[in-house]
């Protein structure tokens, strides 16, 4: 472990915090500096194989809790390195908030089921796919309603309207270009066009 600097005393850290209160950053600075014994010690409790991030990764994130306990810490309320530790925790309570959520999230290039023969089937397969038996399996799998929901993210509403009915998408009949743009009110040229550029918005955003 890196060998960082000893804490302050009491005296020295109420006259840092005093003087980054008064506008001094380099109060902030030290403090920061004199604290991060602290975050690596409450960052150590994360390095797990379960949580993919080094001690480095961590204590840089740890540090950010750590900024925002000086910014707002009250001088006349207890010890910064009490409230500290909370922001710290917080911090780290936050990342795997956020970790838990991107481990949800389902890219169109991943895999989200297999086909009857073994193979897996990605949801641009199945955008591309003019098998019935696919996109039937595509209807009833559990996944649908999270996967629709990561291509409206992506997409305008009108565009996310002209995929659905195109592909037959969310247990929808596949449309032609035709009855989609007789739907709509818009030349079928159009409904390629923006088909087209949904496709390729969806391509690009997720390279």
């Amino acid at each position: 472990m890196k060998t960082f600097k000893e804490p302050l005393d009491s005296e020295e850290e109420m006259y840092y915090l005093k003087c980054f209160k008064d506008g001094d950053l380099k109060g902030k600075e030290l403090l920061v500096e004199h604290n991060l014994r602290l975050v690596a010690f409450i960052a150590k409790k994360y390095v797990k194989p379960e949580i993919n991030r080094n001690l480095d990764e961590l204590i840089s994130i740890g540090t950010i809790g750590l900024m925002k306990a000086i910014d707002s810490f009250d001088c006349g309320k207890g010890k910064l390195s009490t409230y500290a530790s909370r922001c710290i925790e917080n911090e780290f309570l936050m990342m795997l908030r956020t970790d838990k959520k991107k481990s949800k999230e389902i890219s169109l290039y991943e895999p989200i089921g297999a086909d009857c023969e073994g193979n897996e089937i990605h949801l641009f397969d199945i955008i591309e796919s003019k098998d019935p038996q696919i996109e039937e399996w595509y209807v009833r799998n559990e996944q649908q309603k999270k996967l629709m929901e990561c291509v409206k993210n992506i997409l305008t509403d009108r565009e996310f309207i002209i995929i659905e009915k195109r592909y037959g998408l969310n247990g929808k009949n596949e449309y032609t270009q035709q009855k989609v743009a007789s739907e709509l009110g818009i030349s079928r040229s159009y409904v390629s066009r923006i088909e087209k550029r949904a496709l390729i918005k969806l391509k690009n955003a997720l390279e």
